[in-house]
């Protein structure tokens, strides 16, 4: 059987780490079994199958003593990745099961892997026990010059328990530090901080062995390339309603608080937001299906295994005992009947906004578009099924780019930013709205056979100017959209350096091997081949360099695809004949005059650059000092800062920062009050944006110098092959 009929969805997004305690399906005994169960050990064969077969895998790698050696590590790391739980000792424990580790994957004999598991969770039951036990000595003087050495990444092991103990001295002397300096009394302190270490060990004593076989596994896959890795079926669900931007259930994003799960949001035009029964802060108690089936007590449960009781089919409905937000905990829940729905997210679908560029004289020089697209999703059963009805990201930036027409929109600017990805076909489908046909990528197979992926639809949606806002966190499909158009000569791109991910993965399901009915052995996401851009540059590594540059927010030694040891090295192949629409090299230099010029003159952006550099020189120090005064002078320089900044934008007129209040509460996400919270990141959505007002105003720029010289218009945009003039 060929590989690509075995190969469903295509993908190209950034893998994105999973929270252990979110990962596995429901399972009533959290015990770790002494080994797998018969399903998990043929999951194991089939997944070995597949990444060690170069019919499937790009870069098939055999399983070795070195790969047995980088499992161990790679295992290590997903468990106690900060170095927090495990000791040098149970390190040296565990170095005598490398050599089974192999086994492990090739027979599913995974028996030391579930004993390191096993161990891990007693170790965090331990730290947990004696974080809470210091909350009671007289550790919390803070006049000295101790610091706590918050990365420890690269630290090394912590030779014994007692050693460990002063480690976790200093991480708990801290969190009470930032409490403190939030304006919290002792009393409120101790309290908070018991709590969350107590919920830190029941979290992971509710992992299972599912957690165990899952995350073993994708130290494995892990182990192949960075962005390979194992789906269980419940994880294999939720990637297909994260693509697809839909689901079916009640329209709830939920959170758990302690020991209860908490409606944090409710997705408009969901049947919970349309019935008006719900509150953001309410806590789901129980659970009942149907009208008259059992109410099953959820209090204490795992977040993952409520929402799985909780949603179901379209038309079906859902019983639900909820105690109102501004209710005590012990009060008679209220019982709700809910019809479930699909229900699309719309949050994370394509969205937009006019940004109107002034003139010298004060009037609106150009009106530039701005489309967001957080990611290239896609309903890809709904696409299988061919009735014309599924979510695309292409489909809603053509109705956006259809309706920039009746706004008298002059250019486009196309916001990828912090955009990891998704349908490959997405990426191809959506250049070609801005090109008239052609080759969009290159995807170059194992065996080294090289197809191409091309807009084959004559015609575009927008034709006029057109700039791409890319940076670090823009992965992918995004690469592929930014640097297709730069390779066109389509469109300037504008930012950061890009993430630097050029490979594409495919979706497997392995239950279609042995025919499943029911749902049994998850799916791989393993990588199938490498991308090239018409021109025959990889983004490998390298990723898109923007035409013209911001500041680098976050560097490439610490995020981006060449922090992987393992990740493909850059290279390139034969260019494919394409249409070049534009050559902006002898405009960029006017470009960057005028950007440079302005921001200078533009109090936001400038401020924006200062976080960023301070943000970076606190990063590199790695540490926070726990000397009370000197953390006390640093908050409230932050607060002044914060202040003087609102009081100069009275006094220009510009918008106020809404976050500009926002202290460090010292507190976990799960420990504030939510509906506060969700206030706060709505409200940190509408905070001026000075780098998408920059990125218009550059296009603005080049639109006016093309429209000032004709020479200058002939030579960026030759009039044969330009899609229309950008002299607007």
């Amino acid at each position: 059987m060929k590989a690509n009929r075995l190969l469903s969805a295509t993908v190209i997004a950034v893998a994105l780490s999973v929270p252990l305690a979110l990962m596995a399906r429901a399972d009533t005994d959290t015990a770790i079994p002494a080994g797998p169960n018969t399903d998990q050990v043929r999951t194991a064969q089939l997944v070995h199958g597949l990444l060690s077969d170069s019919r499937y895998a790009y870069r098939p790698r055999a399983l070795d003593g070195a790969m047995e050696q980088d499992m161990l590590r790679r295992y290590l790391e997903a468990l106690d990745g900060s170095k927090m739980f495990f000791t040098a000792e149970d390190v040296a424990r565990f170095e005598p099961n490398t050599k089974a580790l192999g086994n492990a994957v090739r027979q599913g004999q995974m028996e030391p892997a579930f004993a390191m598991f096993a161990l891990y969770k007693e170790r965090v039951e331990e730290r947990a026990a004696y974080a809470r036990s210091l909350l009671t000595q007289d550790i919390f003087d803070f006049t000295g010059d101790d610091r706590w050495e918050y990365d420890r990444k690269k630290a090394v092991w912590a030779a014994d328990a007692a050693e460990l103990d002063s480690v976790w001295q200093q991480s708990v002397r801290n969190d009470w530090l930032r409490l403190q300096l939030a304006g919290r009394e002792p009393g409120q302190i101790r309290e908070t901080l018991d709590r969350r270490y107590r919920n830190l060990g029941t979290n992971i004593a509710q992992l299972n062995g599912e957690d165990a076989f899952q995350t073993f596994l994708n130290a494995y896959a892990a182990s192949i390339d960075p962005h390979t890795s194992y789906f269980n079926p419940r994880s294999t669900q939720l990637f297909n309603q994260s693509m697809s931007l839909s689901l079916e259930g009640i329209g709830a994003q939920l959170q758990r608080q302690d020991d209860v799960v908490v409606i944090r949001e409710l997705i408009a035009g969901g049947p919970a937001a349309i019935s008006g029964k719900f509150r953001v802060g309410d806590r789901i108690v129980g659970v009942g299906q149907g009208t008259d089936g059992e109410i099953e007590d959820v209090v204490g449960w795992r977040i993952d295994d409520v929402v799985e009781k909780i949603k179901g089919p379209a038309d079906s409905q859902v019983r639900l005992e909820v105690v109102p937000a501004e209710a005590g905990l012990d009060s008679e829940p209220v019982q709700i009947v809910i019809t479930r729905a699909r229900v699309r997210l719309e949050e994370q679908a394509a969205k937009s906004e006019v940004i109107d560029i002034p003139g010298v004289d004060g009037d609106v020089d150009h009106r530039i578009g701005v489309i967001k697209l957080p990611a290239f999703y896609q309903d890809f059963q709904g696409r299988r099924s061919r009735n014309g009805d599924y979510t695309s990201a292409t489909r809603d930036v053509a109705r956006l780019l259809e309706g920039f027409k009746g706004e008298n929109v002059d250019g486009v600017v196309l916001d990828l930013r912090n955009n990891g990805g998704g349908s490959l076909n997405e990426a191809v489908e959506l250049t070609g709205l801005f090109i008239d046909s052609g080759p969009v990528v290159q995807v170059r197979e194992s065996g080294g056979r090289v197809s191409v992926e091309a807009d084959r639809n004559p015609g575009v949606a927008w034709d006029g100017p057109l700039a791409v806002l890319i940076n670090r966190g823009s992965a992918s499909a995004s690469e592929i959209v930014a640097g297709a158009i730069q390779d066109y000569g389509r469109g300037l791109v504008i930012g950061e350096t890009t993430f630097g991910k050029g490979t594409v993965q495919n979706l497997v399901d392995l239950d279609r091997w042995p025919g499943n009915e029911q749902k049994r052995f998850g799916s791989v996401k393993l990588t199938v081949a490498q991308f090239f851009l018409p021109g025959g540059s990889s983004t490998q590594n390298r990723g898109v360099v923007p035409d013209i540059k911001f500041p680098v927010t976050v560097d490439a030694s610490e995020f981006g695809e060449s922090t992987n040891d393992n990740a493909l090295p850059w290279t390139r192949i034969a260019a494919v004949p394409h249409t070049q629409y534009g050559d902006f090299s002898s405009l960029l230099p006017r470009l960057d005059a005028l950007h440079e010029t302005r921001i200078q003159q533009d109090p936001e952006f400038r401020w924006w650059v200062e976080d960023v550099e301070e943000f970076r020189a606190e990063r590199e120090k790695k540490y926070v000092v726990l000397n009370e005064a000197e953390r006390r002078a640093e908050r409230e320089r932050q607060e002044q800062k914060r202040r003087d900044r609102q009081d100069q934008r009275r006094a220009l007129g510009l918008p106020l920062d809404p976050l500009a209040e926002d202290n460090d509460d010292g507190l976990q996400a799960s420990e504030r009050d939510i509906a506060l919270d969700t206030a706060r990141e709505k409200a940190a959505e509408e905070r001026p944006d000075p780098l998408l007002r920059e990125s218009a105003a550059i296009l603005g720029d080049a639109m006016r110098l093309l429209g000032e010289d004709d020479q200058l218009n002939a030579q960026v945009l030759p009039q044969s092959t330009r899609p229309n003039s950008w002299a607007r």
